[in-house]
């Protein structure tokens, strides 16, 4: 008989493309990871993985199976949520802290969404920085839940009595005054962009530390105009002309007039999204939640907002 762990935990190898990527979003070890995948292999009777010495390739019957995965998931997950329904007869609260742009532009189109009410909870929601939701965590705080980004591997420290599970990657893309001439789509070099004036996140912080050495990487010196965290006044900022800025694809799924979204390849940057959760509090109804929050972050796409298709 197969176990359904051992289906998630295929799902997230074929999404991240590695037993040690997918180790580190599920909060496994890689040879945790492979052990699964082994016994998964052992009892469907198929070969999933063409293993080499420093890679792994997903084999034809592997995405087949991860297809059929998906389903069979989302039907288990439904259908223990209905039965916890009809046996307590009650909803269950929620107390979810949660960082501004997943609250204003994903959130809400789950909250939208035809089964949000079979899903069963109340949720109570708490909007800040992750570094102010983690605080909710600790003993006898006032969060069940946190969903916090990372940006590199550092930045976050939580309680040893939480888990984590990581829920998706929200892209950052390069945004250009539209004023500057360049057109939607256009390949722009990370070179092309050096000592153009930037609108940057304030020196000292995590991400503003991943990005700078990205910079450096791809030998992009900006020419600093602003220091700014947030994203809607980047957009602004960069809108009326004052810079480029890096912003992820969250902020901008609303379309803001008078900026040029750009896919620099060289600058090739994502936070990963996670929910720190009370381990007591991993129902079923909690982990259905998570799932649909991660359908919608990959749902989510800004490309049709903002450009062209590409030819």
């Amino acid at each position: 008989m197969v176990n359904p762990i051992h289906l998630r935990t295929l799902l997230e190898v074929i999404r991240s493309g590695s037993f040690a990527a997918a180790a580190n979003r599920l909060g496994y070890t890689a040879s945790a990871v492979s052990q699964q995948m082994a016994a998964l292999e052992r009892d469907s009777g198929v070969r999933l993985f063409e293993r080499a010495a420093r890679s792994i390739v997903p084999t034809e019957a592997a995405v087949v199976m991860s297809r059929h995965a998906a389903k069979v998931l989302t039907d288990i997950d439904a259908l223990m949520a209905a039965t916890t329904r009809t046996e307590q007869g009650t909803s269950q609260e929620l107390r979810l802290g949660i960082f501004p742009s997943l609250a204003t532009f994903a959130l809400p189109r789950l909250l939208r969404a035809p089964e949000w009410r079979d899903l069963g909870i109340n949720l109570k929601v708490y909007v800040a920085e992750p570094s102010q939701t983690i605080q909710g965590l600790r003993s006898g705080g006032e969060l069940d839940v946190a969903l916090v980004y990372q940006v590199g591997q550092g930045g976050l420290a939580w309680p040893s009595s939480v888990s984590r599970q990581w829920i998706g990657d929200d892209n950052f893309r390069v945004v250009l005054p539209e004023s500057w001439g360049i057109q939607p789509g256009s390949e722009v070099t990370a070179a092309q962009l050096s000592d153009m004036p930037w609108i940057v996140h304030h020196p000292g912080t995590s991400d503003a530390a991943v990005i700078e050495r990205l910079f450096a990487s791809c030998n992009l010196h900006p020419r600093v105009v602003s220091y700014c965290d947030d994203f809607n006044a980047c957009l602004e900022m960069a809108s009326a002309g004052l810079g480029a800025a890096l912003v992820p694809e969250l902020a901008m799924v609303h379309k803001t007039d008078g900026v040029v979204v750009l896919d620099v390849p060289e600058i090739r940057i994502a936070r990963s999204i996670f929910a720190l959760l009370i381990n007591d509090k991993q129902t079923t109804r909690v982990r259905l939640f998570m799932d649909r929050l991660a359908d919608v972050l990959r749902d989510q796409s800004i490309e049709p907002r903002h450009q062209p298709p590409r030819r």
